[in-house]
C-alpha cells in the first residue's frame, strides 16, 4: 500500500510522528481485508505484541510503501512482518502478533480469512 505523508502525520519539524508508522501498518493490514470484501462486525484482530524498529525518518511530502508479510499462522493468531520503504529503502520495520477476537473472545481464525492470509503468505 502506498501513502503520501501529509502535514497531520508530522511533528513540528516535518518528520513523521513515531506512532503514525504503526497506524500506517494497521491501515495496510485492514486495507488487505477490505480489498477482499471482508468487513468486521463484532469480530476483528487485536494486537497482542509488537516490536518496532525505526530506521530512517519519513518527511512531509514523501511517498511511502507499506509491505506486509506473514511470518506465522496459528489457530487464533497471526504474526506478521511489516516494513515501510521510501524510494525502495527500508525506513521502518515491525513484527506484530495479532489475535482474532469474535464477540469479545479469542476465537479460531475463520476459513475465509485463512484463504486470503495464505494468499498473502505465498506472495513473499
Amino acid at each position: 500500500m502506498q501513502k503520501r505523508i501529509y502535514y497531520n502525520h508530522t511533528d513540528a519539524g516535518g518528520v513523521v510522528y513515531h506512532s503514525n508508522y504503526i497506524t500506517f501498518c494497521e491501515q495496510a493490514r485492514s486495507e488487505y481485508f477490505f480489498k477482499h470484501r471482508i468487513f468486521f462486525e463484532n469480530e476483528g484482530y487485536v494486537v497482542k505484541e509488537l516490536k518496532a524498529k525505526y530506521i530512517k525518518p519519513a518527511k512531509l511530502g514523501d511517498i511511502i510503501t507499506i509491505h506486509t508479510y506473514i511470518k506465522e499462522v496459528k489457530k487464533a493468531s497471526l504474526t506478521l512482518l511489516q516494513t515501510i520503504t521510501k524510494e525502495n529503502i527500508d525506513i521502518f520495520e515491525m513484527e506484530i502478533t495479532v489475535v482474532f477476537i469474535k464477540n469479545g473472545k479469542i476465537s479460531k481464525i475463520p476459513e475465509n480469512h485463512l484463504r486470503i492470509i495464505n494468499e498473502l503468505k505465498n506472495k513473499r
